[in-house]
């Protein structure tokens, strides 16, 4: 009877610590949903400036996770994360680059060197939001650097993933891959449907604090 009890004591201790590490290993938000308004937010951007989504209502916008030391990063600024902020920006679209590494973490940066980096690079994003506590990183479920978004001029999301179709740092596979964002990001812009909604998006992971 003892050994029984025994038995039952441990099958119980063994689902309880399963059920414990499925929790903590479950992540804090649900990820955004295609099709349905894009999580609100609100975040200082690199000159001090309090930026919400709210802000731009009647415009697209796109949401650019970054970060600077990032290979993949690096790889797409050396050729053509630049030019398509300057499309978007001839489109009406409103680019803001997120920057969600936590200090101490690879990629965290102060307003000043995110306006350094900006003009290095030539890049043309219509602000830079600083999100050190990863606030609107893990409202969007943004994974790697880049992960790309476009939400519509009603506020609802229509593109979340790759900026295109093959997880590379090599320079040479851009004109290989299909542009799955700047696909997406012309269809919303013309009033379309998004042919591919949800891909695969790759590069470093987001440093979020720990």
């Amino acid at each position: 009877m003892q050994a029984f009890s025994r038995r039952i004591m441990l099958r119980t201790t063994v689902s309880m610590a399963a059920l414990l590490l499925g929790a903590a290993s479950a992540p804090a938000l649900a990820a955004p949903v295609i099709g349905q308004p894009a999580p609100a937010f609100t975040a200082v951007d690199s000159k001090g400036k309090q930026r919400s989504l709210a802000d731009f209502k009647g415009k697209v916008v796109v949401l650019e996770w970054t970060n600077h030391d990032c290979p993949y990063v690096k790889k797409h600024y050396q050729a053509n994360i630049p030019a398509l902020q300057k499309q978007a920006q001839d489109a009406g679209v409103v680019w803001l680059s997120v920057i969600s590494s936590a200090p101490g973490e690879q990629g965290h940066v102060d307003g000043k060197k995110a306006d350094e980096l900006t003009a290095s690079r030539n890049a043309a994003p219509t602000a830079v939001l600083l999100d050190p506590q990863g606030t609107v990183g893990k409202a969007y479920d943004a994974r790697t650097t880049p992960h790309m978004y476009v939400i519509d001029a009603k506020g609802v999301l229509r593109y979340a993933g790759g900026i295109d179709s093959i997880a590379s740092a090599k320079l040479e596979d851009i004109e290989k891959a299909s542009p799955l964002f700047k696909t997406a990001m012309q269809a919303v812009v013309k009033g379309e449907t998004v042919a591919q909604a949800t891909t695969r998006p790759y590069g470093c992971n987001v440093k979020y604090k720990s």
